[in-house]
C-alpha cells in the first residue's frame, strides 16, 4: 500500500513538472538589481548585487557584487573579535534551465577582490576565484528570491592573528532578493 502512494506522487510530480514546461512562460531576463546575505567559510555578509540583462539567447548575464564582511577569530586575550572587511566580485552567469515557469536554474563564476582590514592582515588586496550553482524563485514577474551555493578561492591568510588562519576561502553560500526592472 505504502509503495503504490510513493509510485501515485511521483507521478503527479511528474507530471505537474511536465505540465510547468507544457505552460511554461518566459522569466523576466531584464536588468536586476539585489541584496543577498552571504557565508564564505565562517565569515558572514551582506551586500548589494546588480546583474547586466540577459544575451546571447537570453542565457548569459554579467554580475557585480559588493559585500560587507566580517572575519571572526580570538585576539591575543582569547576574546572572540569581529573584524569588517569587504569585497567585490564580478562574475558571468550562464543559465542552465527553467522548471516550471518559475525557478531558474544557473551557473555563475568570476573573480574576487578582496580588502582585507588591517586589524587581522598586512595584505592590501587579495584576488580570487568563485564559482557557484544558483537556484532563482520567482513569485512575481519581477521579483526573485534565490540561493547559491558553490566554492570561492583566495588564498588569503589572517597573518596577524594567533595561528595564521586562512579567510574567504572554501564553501560559500548565499541567498537573498532580486528585483527585475
Amino acid at each position: 500500500m505504502k509503495s503504490r502512494s510513493v509510485i501515485f506522487a511521483i507521478i503527479l510530480l511528474v507530471a505537474g513538472v511536465a505540465n510547468g514546461y507544457s505552460q511554461k512562460k518566459p522569466l523576466s531576463t531584464k536588468m536586476a538589481l539585489g541584496f543577498h546575505l552571504k557565508q564564505n567559510q565562517h565569515d558572514f555578509g551582506i551586500g548589494l548585487n546588480i546583474t547586466s540583462p540577459y544575451f546571447a539567447s537570453q542565457r548569459v548575464a554579467v554580475r557585480l557584487k559588493g559585500n560587507l564582511m566580517w572575519n571572526q577569530y580570538l585576539n591575543n586575550d582569547d576574546v572572540t573579535v569581529w573584524s569588517p572587511y569587504s569585497n567585490l566580485s564580478l562574475g558571468v552567469v550562464g543559465v542552465g534551465g527553467e522548471l516550471a515557469d518559475f525557478i531558474r536554474l544557473y551557473g555563475e563564476g568570476g573573480v574576487v577582490l578582496l580588502f582585507p582590514s588591517d586589524e587581522f592582515s598586512t595584505q592590501n588586496t587579495r584576488f580570487g576565484g568563485y564559482g557557484l550553482f544558483g537556484f532563482e524563485f520567482f513569485m512575481a514577474h519581477n521579483n526573485s528570491y534565490f540561493i547559491e551555493i558553490g566554492g570561492i578561492g583566495t588564498g588569503a591568510v589572517a597573518d596577524k592573528v594567533v595561528g595564521k588562519p586562512i579567510y574567504s576561502n572554501g564553501m560559500l553560500i548565499n541567498v537573498g532578493f532580486r528585483y527585475q526592472f
